[in-house]
């Protein structure tokens, strides 16, 4: 248990700002991955931090001292992501339909450009955005457990904590989603020439 992280949990449960901008300032990276990751829209990501964080505040007082303040507030942005998916799933968009306040643009013009930027030619590999391709065409309970196991390095046991799983429920889907990728990333021909 982080002596630091239960001390600002207690401060600002007791209504200490400052304790609470140091708690966001602590983890507002880190839930901008996950929500990146999970989302894979930049401007959805930092709107679901903030909301996390939100929730969080809302919710301090529900905070148990017991478990690890990271595992909560990843719980929190986890389900917003997940609750945000499932949202985006069920939507359903005619490309022609204008957008409400858009000043008369329609659903194509919004399409973002899959085009890579100089910028991001430098940055991302192509391994890379092959590997992501792999990652984001994982169904939702996959993808998730894959994300946090993966790309933010945590143990089985801390996402059980965050999904509120059994262990052995996320350790199939973790394997269950590593061979889907294995098989995904397989099937890539530049991947098989490397």
């Amino acid at each position: 248990m982080n002596f630091v992280e239960t001390r600002l949990a207690k401060l600002a449960r007791n209504g200490d700002r400052a304790a609470f901008t140091e708690l966001v300032e602590l983890y507002k990276d880190k839930i901008f991955h996950l929500a990146y990751r999970m989302l894979n829209n930049k401007q959805e990501a930092q709107d679901a931090v903030q909301e996390t964080f939100l929730r969080v505040y809302m919710n301090l007082h529900r905070y148990d001292d017991k478990q690890k303040l990271s595992t909560w507030i990843f719980r929190i942005g986890t389900n917003h992501c997940i609750d945000l998916l499932r949202k985006r799933k069920n939507r359903t968009y005619s490309l022609d339909a204008e957008i409400p306040d858009g000043e008369g643009n329609d659903f194509y013009s919004m399409l973002q450009s899959y085009e890579p930027t100089p910028e991001n030619q430098v940055i991302v590999s192509e391994t890379q955005m092959q590997i992501r391709r792999a990652i984001d065409s994982l169904s939702e309970k996959y993808k998730t457990v894959v994300i946090l196991r993966y790309l933010h390095d945590m143990s089985l046991q801390e996402i059980s904590e965050i999904l509120d799983m059994p262990v052995t429920t996320v350790k199939t889907r973790v394997h269950r989603g590593r061979a889907y990728l294995k098989l995904k990333l397989e099937q890539e021909p530049d991947l098989q020439d490397a």
